[in-house]
């Protein structure tokens, strides 16, 4: 059984595209990266897992059970955060972390110490006297201490310093460890490729890769650096190219033979030649088919 499954998922607001035809596959146990610049979808696909809108086509299971008549079911055993978070002014934030724990009918009081005291959090404050970053640490806390079986987190670490972002990892990391299926929705690409064992690329309303992190990077294409003088126009399969007084960097997929020598002919002091990242492969899928909206 898949943690996530939806089948040609669409969402039309009026004319307005949402998503179209979203095939989405997440395996129990895995550690997901839903990755799309601002306005690509990614807030609306969870938004239709978690029954909060309904989808204009298509359908989805979550955790074996259909996303649209079990929607209280799997509530029950998912954990949601919420790209933006707002809670009744004058709650303490022990107040919001016990009613939302009472919401699911469990005492959650010592997961909910603990969690507090790892990322810092002043359970006596009133929520509207907290920063960006503490009222995103209680959103964390009331979607993490009922121990839930699937981790559903849009954008999370907006507003977390980068000691909490770290701590906010290490605590991800260690429920995946512990059988917690995670799906995270995020701009920042170096989150996605530190964390995550797979991952999908929503482009204006539509996937456009997805598989494992290290498959995508693995894309056959080298970044290539060079300082010296080298003849980059007699080389086929170039792109990204940069050009500097003392050298040059591009990718290149072309073949490797005639790199060699063209790099035999050249001036080349110094040579590295590496993996793309993430954001590399990122940027080529946009650039392919356009920007997302």
């Amino acid at each position: 059984m898949d943690a996530i499954r939806t089948y040609a998922l669409t969402k039309y607001y009026g004319k307005t595209r949402g998503v179209e035809n979203i095939d989405l596959t997440v395996g129990q146990g895995d550690y997901f990266g839903f990755i799309g610049p601002n306005g690509a979808g990614k807030s609306t696909t969870i938004r239709m897992l978690l029954g909060l809108i309904r989808p204009s086509g298509g359908r989805g299971e979550i955790l074996g059970l259909d996303m649209e008549k079990d929607c209280e079911r799997i509530l029950e055993r998912v954990g949601y955060l919420p790209a933006e978070t707002a809670f009744w002014p004058g709650m303490r934030v022990g107040d919001v972390l016990r009613l939302s724990a009472g919401l699911r009918g469990r005492d959650c009081g010592t997961a909910a110490r603990r969690l507090c005291e790892r990322l810092q959090l002043d359970t006596g404050r009133r929520v509207d006297e907290l920063s960006l970053g503490g009222r995103k640490k209680t959103a964390i806390v009331c979607a993490l201490q009922h121990e839930p079986e699937l981790l559903i987190m849009d954008e999370p670490t907006s507003g977390l310093d980068p000691l909490m972002q770290r701590e906010f990892f290490a605590i991800l990391r260690e429920r995946n460890q512990a059988g917690t299926t995670i799906f995270l929705s995020s701009h920042v690409l170096s989150e996605i490729q530190r964390n995550c064992a797979h991952t999908a690329i929503i482009r204006a309303g539509s996937l456009i890769a997805s598989g494992s992190v290290e498959a995508l990077v693995r894309t056959g294409a080298k970044r290539v650096r060079v300082c010296g003088r080298v003849d980059h126009a007699a080389l086929e399969g170039v792109r990204d190219l940069r050009v500097w007084a003392e050298g040059a960097e591009f990718l290149y997929s072309g073949d490797m033979q005639a790199l060699l020598a063209v790099l035999a002919r050249g001036e080349v002091r110094d040579l590295t030649v590496s993996e793309p990242d993430l954001e590399e492969v990122f940027m080529h899928c946009y650039r392919d088919g356009g920007e997302g909206r």
